[in-house]
């Protein structure tokens, strides 16, 4: 009797041991695909779903994503803050992530992925990380500009000639984080007295303010406007895409974006939103950039460019001092309402 109550413990031992790593994997498995995460996305919309079906696809994480543009996902942010409905801020310029932080509504995350980054493109706290750059330029469209019979501009002060009036699309900074990248970018350059005035002089030529920070490069690809001013990737897809484009480096210099990534405070999905965060700024996030064509520059230098694009390094860029951009930021986008847009 004693050794058939041994022989059937054994088996039973067996049985736990062989069952047991099969039931631990489908576990795991079962609750890594009931993980979700939810995104406010201030990336443009294709490109986010790109990035985030990548991000499913690699680490079976479901995203859910609303697009907005900066002004609005920081409205909804701060509104929000009571009982967030988000739990991860993909996109904006860096210092919409440190106007953020100064207002208590992201949280510190640090973790090996972090380490990789340059200094320039993350919080030293952790409550960002950058995930790709991209520079300003001047797309213009060489038939729109034919047609219009204006000279090829080459520099920001080029624009203030009144052949170009009603020909440029530049987004308003009411909205969009592109736009205020444009004013630090100018202030930095010219100063800032100077750069309001360059701006209310350069509103005569304008044809309109896009709410969105990619409106110029739709306006301009189709020949609406001949001039666009923004950030570089959606001038270098309407190229690929056979539109009569061509893209100005402005010879004063540029400023360029290196949007951010937050964790917003109280997020419900604590766990995906650190898997989607470091996932970004690895290797195989910042591939997805050019094997998805967003045309993004990606910060991870491990990381490859996709073909066509200039390197980065061989551009004459302006290094915004983006503590400062984030800290002024409100202050500066007022005075631009009342000098700039009140100047047309």
């Amino acid at each position: 009797m004693m050794k058939k109550t041994v022989f059937l413990v054994s088996v039973l031992i067996m049985i736990f041991a062989l069952t047991a790593p099969v039931y631990s994997a489908a576990a795991a498995e079962e609750e890594t695909k009931a993980l979700e995460v939810v995104v406010y996305a201030s990336v443009d919309e294709a490109n986010a779903k790109k990035i985030l079906d990548a991000f499913t696809a690699d680490t079976g994480i479901k995203a859910a994503f609303v697009h907005l543009s900066s002004g609005p996902a920081y409205s909804r942010i701060q509104a929000e803050s009571n009982n967030p409905q988000a739990d991860v801020w993909l996109g904006a310029p860096s210092e919409n992530h440190i106007a953020a932080k100064l207002q208590g509504l992201t949280i510190p995350y640090k973790s090996a992925a972090l380490d990789k980054l340059a200094p320039e493109f993350k919080d030293s706290e952790g409550y960002w990380r950058s995930f790709y750059m991209n520079p300003m330029a001047f797309a213009i469209n060489t038939e729109a500009l034919a047609k219009a019979g204006a000279p090829m501009p080459t520099s920001w002060a080029d624009l203030l000639n009144p052949a170009y009036e009603g020909l440029i699309q530049a987004p308003t900074p009411q909205a969009s984080g592109t736009a205020y990248n444009i004013i630090a970018s100018l202030v930095t350059i010219m100063g800032e007295d100077a750069a309001y005035a360059y701006m209310a002089d350069l509103n005569s030529n304008m044809q309109t303010y896009t709410s969105s920070g990619t409106g110029p490069s739709k306006g301009v690809a189709v020949g609406q406007c001949a001039i666009g001013i923004q950030f570089t990737p959606a001038f270098f897809q309407f190229i690929a895409e056979g539109y009569p484009l061509e893209v100005v480096f402005p010879k004063e210099g540029v400023g360029f974006e290196a949007p951010g990534v937050s964790i917003i405070k109280g997020a419900k999905n604590m766990e995906a939103a650190q898997q989607l965060v470091d996932w970004l700024v690895s290797k195989d996030g910042q591939d997805v950039l050019s094997e998805e064509d967003t045309y993004f520059y990606p910060v991870n230098p491990e990381a490859k460019l996709a073909a066509g694009m200039p390197e980065f390094s061989t551009l004459k860029t302006i290094a915004i001092d983006i503590e400062w951009a984030g800290a002024n930021k409100e202050r500066l986008v007022e005075r631009w309402v009342d000098e700039v847009l009140g100047a047309k």
